[in-house]
């Protein structure tokens, strides 16, 4: 039995922290659409979304708080300043729990987000869905 075990157990380990799939992850993104959209530096509307949230295209890698002509709420461009680049874990952690992201990040417990919805499950696929089609 005990033969068994360690490889299962070694399976486990090799599994990365976050499983991605970008089709659920374009599913899943119509919870977001309702304040965001995915329009292409071309001006490609790939998702309608809605306008209070910046638009996702080209998130990934992407400082926190630069989409042009997007009024940011000061917290969150105070955080690109000091170094916040969406990766998965950082948009992970940012939609679970925003303005706890922010005052943990910030280390202020006076940081505030606008985006007031968390995102309780899903995220990874999301962000893998926002990898894809930036990478189309």
């Amino acid at each position: 039995m005990k033969r068994i075990i360690a490889p299962v157990a070694l399976a486990l380990l090799a599994v990365p922290a976050f499983a991605q799939d970008a089709e659920k992850g374009e599913k899943a993104f119509n919870r977001c659409k309702s304040c965001h959209m995915i329009v292409d530096d071309a001006g490609e509307t790939i998702v309608k979304g809605g306008k209070t949230g910046p638009n996702l295209y080209g998130i990934v890698g992407r400082t926190a708080g630069t989409v042009e002509d997007f009024r940011y709420g000061d917290s969150l461009v105070e955080a690109g300043e000091k170094g916040l680049v969406w990766d998965e874990e950082h948009f992970v952690a940012y939609t679970a729990d925003p303005k706890g992201f922010l005052q943990e990040y910030l280390d202020q417990t006076s940081a505030k987000s606008k985006m007031s919805f968390r995102l309780k499950s899903g995220a990874e696929d999301i962000f893998a869905y926002l990898e894809s089609v930036a990478a189309e």
